[in-house]
């Protein structure tokens, strides 16, 4: 019996850590704790320039939350983009797997991230989003 491989992935974007558990990490100010998902040359609170990789909490609740229900050509609506607070750092996200609407989707509602396949190349790497479901 031979083993089939199971297909390449790539995080959508680079603070997505796929693996046995996903996460997503942070560059914190070593100066004043502010973090930010994206490269910086220096701290946006405190305009220091040094930063440490930190793991972020996977588990967070919701802050706040706007359903989209028109949105670019080829881009599904309605889908809900929502501010998760995960232990203190904001994560902008869109809530998935609960339906859309505000019987199911509330502020301060217990979320957690979850990872899925949004496209794949011709050679079958599989791109791979994350959003925040319900907990």
């Amino acid at each position: 019996m031979t083993e089939t491989a199971a297909p390449a992935q790539v995080p959508l974007v680079d603070y997505l850590v796929l693996g046995a558990d996903p996460h997503l990490i942070a560059n914190e100010c070593t100066s004043c704790g502010a973090r930010f998902f994206d490269r910086r040359n220096a701290c946006a609170a405190c305009f220091k320039s040094e930063f440490k990789s930190v793991a972020i909490a996977t588990a967070g609740s919701v802050r706040a939350y706007t359903i989209v229900a028109f949105a670019a050509p080829g881009v599904p609506v309605p889908f809900a983009a929502a501010t998760i607070d995960c232990g203190g750092t904001s994560v902008r996200a869109n809530i998935v797997n609960t339906p859309i609407d505000p019987q199911h989707i509330t502020l301060g509602m217990s979320v957690q991230l979850t990872t899925f396949p949004i496209g794949a190349d011709e050679n079958g790497t599989e791109a791979i989003g994350f959003g925040f479901e319900p907990a």
